[in-house]
Formats: structure tokens, sequence, C-alpha cells
């Protein structure tokens, strides 16, 4: 299928990514080597000013806006946080109102940081899914701009990291990466197709959270009644249609992690790296762990794409437990 973008057009965000975010570092783990008898090579999506890769996205997404429409009244969207802090932070950046819209129960921390980057949070809905509803609801009410959790220039942008990481190790046998809405794992498809790399790339869903999984096994939209995981940053009952395309067409599996795998994982990688790691972020070496006996001698690499993780469910996990929603 055509790719999202080209390269010309990736390269030329990088000047507007980088009023936020700069080079994240991309390090092999001599632990993590040790631990499970391969190369692993973390992408460190954490050290962003929000901590996650969506750092990358809204950013591109509303500078394109305004460079092809003009300014906005304002901005708006639905989050379960990391998406909602990158909005946030352009829109100060850009001067510009924001207002996002999360679900009850929703990460306090994420909450708070979202708040601290001068967003109005509304409250609204018991999961993404309806809180997206609300957010679309505002934005005709109010005339903002929605700033949506999937789009061409939300990709563009969060692909940043994927040219990154493919530039500093061209070698990469496989890449694991969790999948929420899908813009980091189509970002990693096709960067690494624009670059002509063989280089395997494996979608991560969780248990709880099976919809992009279901959805590419059957070859069309599958949606499902919850998604109930702490890996809040996968937490996605209805995939979009275009992501589903771009993961069928470049990517050989999705790959399925419990909750206790996700623990295990921000475990392993506070112990072997120091980096906290919030569920989501921890989800790509969960996979990687379950693979990691027919890995051997291979060059892996994973995407820890935030560690944005409640100070509560942090020592819930440290404690050797997993948390339960």
């Amino acid at each position: 299928m055509k790719p999202l973008f080209t390269l010309e057009e990736l390269d030329a965000v990088f000047p507007v990514v980088r009023q936020i975010v700069p080079e994240t570092p991309a390090y092999a783990w001599p632990l993590l080597q040790e631990r499970f008898g391969l190369e692993v090579v973390v992408k460190h999506e954490n050290h962003t000013p929000i901590g996650a890769f969506k750092a990358r996205s809204s950013i591109v997404y509303i500078q394109k806006h305004i460079d092809a429409h003009g300014r906005p009244k304002g901005v708006v969207s639905a989050t379960r946080g990391n998406h909602g802090q990158s909005m946030a932070l352009a829109a100060r950046l850009l001067g510009l109102p924001a207002t996002i819209v999360v679900p009850e129960g929703n990460a306090e921390g994420k909450n708070r940081a979202m708040q601290a980057f001068g967003a109005e949070l509304v409250i609204d809905g018991r999961d993404f899914d309806v809180s997206k509803i609300t957010a679309q609801k505002i934005a005709e009410e109010s005339g903002y701009l929605m700033v949506p959790s999937f789009h061409k220039n939300i990709v563009l942008g969060v692909a940043t990291y994927a040219l990154e990481f493919f530039r500093t190790h061209r070698d990469l046998d496989v890449v694991y990466v969790p999948v929420g809405m899908g813009s980091g794992a189509c970002g990693l498809i096709t960067v690494r197709d624009l670059l002509g790399l063989k280089t395997e790339i494996v979608p991560v869903v969780t248990e709880k959270a099976p919809a992009y999984r279901l959805s590419f096994d059957a070859g069309k939209i599958i949606t499902t009644d919850t998604a109930g995981t702490f890996a809040d940053g996968m937490a996605c009952r209805e995939p979009v249609q275009e992501a589903v395309d771009i993961l069928a067409s470049g990517a050989n599996r999705v790959a399925t992690v419990s909750e206790d795998e996700v623990a295990e994982a921000i475990r392993v990688l506070y112990a072997d790296t120091h980096n906290l790691a919030e569920g989501a972020g921890a989800a790509a070496l969960a996979a990687m762990t379950q693979d990691a006996a027919s890995l051997k001698g291979k060059k892996a690499g994973v995407i820890l794409t935030g560690g944005n993780l409640d100070e509560k469910a942090m020592q819930t996990v440290l404690s050797g437990q997993t948390p339960v929603l």
C-alpha cells in the first residue's frame, strides 16, 4: 500500500518536533543482554518533556493545520493522558487554549500534568471511546480544532522517533511496539519501508484490550465492549481502519501480553535500566520476553513509549503485584 508520507516529508517536520523534543536515546543495556541472551536496544521515549512518545505528534498536527487553514480558536481532544499532554504542551507553545476530555478514573498524575501545561480538563465517560464523543461535541460547540489520536500528521510527528531509531540502529532484526490507537506502530512500519529495511515490526496489545489484534486477525474492524487494562495507553475498544490496514500490510502478527507480563516487564526495566515504564511503555519488553528463546544471537528493539506510571500503581508493581482496575 502507498506510504502515509515520504522520507522528505518526514525530514521536513523535524524542526517542528525539535521545538519540543530533542533526539531521545537508544541504549543497548548490558543487564538486559545478560538476562535474555540477546542484544536489546531500548528506545527511550520516556525521555521527552511529557515522558512519552506522543510529545512529537500534536505540535505537527496543529502546525500543519495552521499552515493550511490559519490559527484555530483553540484545540480539543480526548485522551487517557499522553496524547493530552502532547496537545496541551503544543497548545501552550503556540499560544492556543486547550480543552482535554478524559474518562472517569483516569490516572491522576496524567490529569495533573495536563492541567500543569495549561489545559482545561473535562472528566466525562466510562472510557476513552466515550470521552472522544464528548470531545467532538465540544469541538462542534466551541469551534475549536479537534485533534485526533490517529491521523497522517499525528503519525508523521510520531514517526520522527522511528527515523532516529533506525538511523542509529539499522541492523535491528525485530522491534516490538505497543498499540494504543496505532500511531507508534504505523510510524515504525512506514519508516522501515521507506528506508528499505528488513526489520520485523511486532505490534503488541494486552489481553484486556485486544481490539487491534482481533481486527488484524479478522481483516476487518472488531470492537470490544471493554478495555480494562492498567496499561491505560493501550486501552482501545474501537480501532481505526487506516491503522489496521497499515498493520496488516506491514506486520506478520500482533503479539498479546497479559497484565502480569506487563507488570513483570516494568520490574525488569526498573531493575536492569533504572527507568520507570508505564504499562504501555513496558508492553514491548513483555512481548519480547515471550520470544526471547527464539531470538538468541539477534538484535531486538523495544520502544519504551512512556514512563507516566502513577505512584500507587508503581508501588503495587514494585511490590511484586499487578494493579487491578
